[in-house]
């Protein structure tokens, strides 16, 4: 994960960025979060669809973050030191678009390690992109604190054109785009097509020294401050639970929910997080850092919870368009529909009170010495090891919280899965809440010999 740092000058003092490079920087942004926005979100319903297990479907997912501890150990030092930012792009995406299009034919259980395989491989080759796409873009826009959310706000957009896409011109009424591998050929043509649009990204030389090892060992000493020590420690173990939402949140909605447009629904969290993230800086004045991430947290809580109390609602809403979607989850008189509605729209205070606020914490209180490697240890504990133990967690709660059916085939019971995880953030919360006091950068990097990092 790419530091994002706010040491650029004034806006007052650097030139616009032009529109060239902002309509390059933004594509590539665009179909930087198309490509990941076409798959993931119902790879769950496909493989159930196509028979998989829960365990399995939570191993699957346990890939991406294993992706990314990868990514985060070595994957990068190439970009590092050997190539440019923009051909490592290329080489991944134009790769992952044939991985993905091989990912699209296996269809059995029977073929599960094969799948498995081949998902590893394309874990490997994407989680590099994410701050490689980022390294472009701060590397050539005049000021990353003016001009980057204008142009990473295109990678919201782009995963939620992506979920439309899959929900609402892919799928027929008969049968929905996630029981099909259409979603893994769209995600294939996004790649192909950003590899090649990767070629003519602004030129991005390897930036590494000779000797640097990984990015992220430089920060532990960060633990030697008892209050960053908590924040590393909590975020790390309710990250574990978050990764319940991004395993099963899609089954939930097509098997629990009665939702038929899996893809589409959960498109209300994206539009949640566009509308909400521009106004984290003043929820971060107004409530302070701490109150902020507290808030975070238990919004996901209260997220597991009204999925553990909400079920389908009348055809009319399970079947109904986004823009009915949204206002019923707005509506005065609840359902139990309008609570799961409710659960997915609270995407944009779970994710930008919890992540981005957490990028920000780091940025804003570690030593500016090694104020990157401080990011990268969080992305390494909540992005990589958090959701890889979680996912795989996930797959395992769902098949002890399985109860025989009507039919007498095994389900799960819905609100024994979901109210485990919301019971692990509560105590995360609490524990937060109890430990947690930040100090201001001065006072961290007086207890931090910059000789030992």
């Amino acid at each position: 994960m790419a530091a994002i740092t706010t040491d650029s000058a004034p806006s007052t003092t650097v030139p616009p960025l032009s529109m060239s490079l902002r309509a390059k920087l933004s594509i590539m942004m665009f179909l930087q979060f198309a490509v990941w926005g076409s798959w993931f979100t119902i790879l769950g319903n496909y493989l159930k669809h196509l028979g998989f297990t829960d365990p399995q479907v939570g191993a699957m997912y346990a890939l991406m973050p294993l992706g990314a501890i990868f990514a985060t150990l070595f994957a990068g030092q190439i970009a590092d030191r050997l190539l440019a930012s923009e051909k490592v792009m290329a080489i991944c995406h134009l790769a992952g678009a044939g991985l993905l299009f091989w990912m699209a034919q296996v269809k059995s259980p029977e073929q599960y390690w094969l799948l498995w395989g081949i998902s590893l491989a394309y874990a490997l080759l994407y989680n590099p992109t994410l701050a490689l796409s980022n390294t472009i873009a701060f590397t050539h826009v005049p000021s990353g604190e003016r001009d980057f959310p204008s142009v990473r706000v295109f990678g919201t957009i782009g995963w939620i054109v992506a979920g439309l896409l899959v929900g609402n011109v892919l799928s027929t009424e008969a049968v929905p785009a996630f029981q099909t591998s259409k979603p893994f050929y769209l995600a294939a043509g996004f790649s192909a097509v950003l590899g090649v649009i990767s070629l003519v990204m602004p030129h991005t030389p390897p930036q590494g020294k000779a000797g640097e090892g990984i990015p992220f060992l430089k920060a532990l000493a960060l633990f030697k401050d008892p209050s960053f020590a908590v924040f590393f420690l909590v975020s790390f173990l309710i990250t574990i639970v978050l990764a319940f939402y991004y395993s099963f949140t899609g089954t939930f909605l097509e098997l629990g929910a009665g939702v038929t447009d899996v893809a589409g629904t959960m498109t209300i969290g994206q539009f949640a997080e566009l509308a909400l993230l521009p106004f984290l800086p003043w929820f971060l004045k107004t409530m302070k850092m701490r109150w902020v991430l507290a808030l975070g947290m238990f919004c996901w809580g209260l997220r597991y919870l009204l999925f553990a109390f909400g079920g389908p609602g009348p055809e009319l809403m399970a079947n109904a368009t986004l823009a009915q979607k949204v206002s019923y989850a707005f509506a005065v008189i609840p359902s139990p529909f309008m609570l799961v509605l409710i659960g997915v729209a609270l995407h944009g205070i779970c994710f930008d009170f919890f992540f981005a606020a957490g990028f920000i914490h780091v940025d804003n209180t570690a030593p500016k010495e090694i104020r990157g490697s401080g990011q990268a240890l969080f992305s390494f504990l909540t992005y990589g090891v958090g959701m890889w133990m979680g996912s795989i967690l996930s797959g395992y709660v769902a098949e002890f919280s399985k109860v025989p059916g009507p039919d007498g085939k095994m389900v799960i019971n819905w609100t024994t899965f979901w109210l485990i995880p919301a019971s692990g953030v509560i105590l995360a919360l609490i524990a937060f809440l109890i430990f947690f006091r930040p100090k201001a950068k001065a006072e961290v990097a007086g207890v931090i010999p910059m000789t030992e990092v």
